[in-house]
């Protein structure tokens, strides 16, 4: 990664076409195997989209979203909300040529960090089902919750090295 210019940007409302295209590219697959047409599969993803932003934007009205750029190209977004010492990743989603290269991890490290400096827990929730599970718990992510359906995982800020001066 060190190769690659990552820069992160506030999201603005003009970002949603990029966002909607986003979400669309992560759900596809998904949906496409349902059997569906692809006009009804455009509907559905687009409704849920908006579902999902609604969702967001009334559970955590404060939160800010980053646009993430890979050499200048819009490659995905991290919605983040701090609340009470604790930073929610609340999504973090990158078009599909930019996943299993890194970035992703390289994303996570650095918000990590950002986190370990101001002593906040990072917290997230993850599909029981999704592969990114392990990715977490490489980084240090504990399951400290879990439902059917989703597990809540939270890491501790790591305490600042001192050295022996």
């Amino acid at each position: 990664m060190e190769d690659l210019q990552i820069d992160l940007r506030p999201e603005t409302e003009g970002d949603l076409e990029f966002l909607a295209a986003l979400y669309r590219d992560t759900r596809r697959h998904e949906v496409a195997g349902w059997g569906w047409p692809s006009d009804q599969q455009a509907l559905f993803l687009n409704m849920q989209f908006e579902a999902q932003r609604r969702g967001y934007r009334q559970m955590y009205p404060d939160a800010m979203g980053r646009l993430v750029y890979v050499q200048g190209t819009r490659a995905g977004r991290m919605l983040v909300n701090e609340e009470h010492a604790v930073m929610h990743l609340i999504d973090i989603a990158l078009l599909e040529e930019y996943r299993n290269r890194g970035l992703g991890t390289h994303l996570l490290t650095e918000l990590q960090r950002e986190c370990d400096l101001r002593k906040l827990a990072l917290e997230l929730r993850v599909l029981a089902v999704s592969p990114a599970r392990r990715l977490y718990r490489r980084l240090g992510f504990e399951e400290v919750n879990l439902d059917e359906i989703y597990i809540q995982m939270e890491r501790s800020p790591m305490p600042a090295f001192e050295g022996s001066g």
